[in-house]
């Protein structure tokens, strides 16, 4: 069980998302465990921080995060990458793909607990009724992602819990 324990707004600039895109027919048991599982064995995060120029400024806090970025649409394929925001300007390495995001505030949820998967609808939901109006893209598509901050999601406390990052797109 897990429980929503913080919502606020985080303002995040101009984005490269660079990963890799797969599909509900990517999922094993349901989830995309079996590939993050891919993705750290071929230190394939490592790549890409590798393109991120040293003296770029973060696009916003815990922007170095693995991020698990999810797109929406009723009755289009949903679209689930695996990858880390980016300065705006980075070069794409090869084999991966990208999605660009202009400069736009996240409305995130932490939440926290043992099994923190799954928490999407309800972190939307929270949102909507904190008064933050998720938005779409220009296709009218939702886009909303996990974030893995190293401090909160990496190390268990003292109860073996960690927190996990649900955030949307709002104005």
């Amino acid at each position: 069980m897990a429980e929503i324990t913080r919502v606020y707004r985080q303002s995040m600039g101009a984005a490269r998302f660079i990963g890799k895109k797969y599909g509900d027919a990517d999922r094993v048991d349901g989830g995309f465990g079996a590939i993050w599982n891919e993705w750290l064995a071929n230190g394939w995060l490592d790549v890409i921080a590798s393109q991120i120029d040293n003296n770029a400024q973060l696009v916003c806090e815990d922007s170095e995060a693995p991020i698990g970025l999810q797109r929406w649409k009723d009755d289009e394929p949903f679209e689930y990458w695996i990858g880390i925001f980016t300065p705006a300007d980075t070069v794409v390495p090869e084999g991966f793909q990208f999605h660009d995001f202009p400069k736009c505030d996240l409305g995130v949820c932490w939440v926290y607990g043992t099994d923190v998967f799954f928490y999407e609808p309800k972190c939307g939901g929270r949102l909507m009724e904190k008064g933050y109006d998720i938005i779409n893209d220009e296709n009218d598509a939702c886009w909303f992602f996990e974030r893995f901050a190293p401090l909160r999601y990496d190390v268990k406390d003292e109860k073996g819990n960690v927190t996990l990052d649900i955030c949307y797109f709002v104005k």
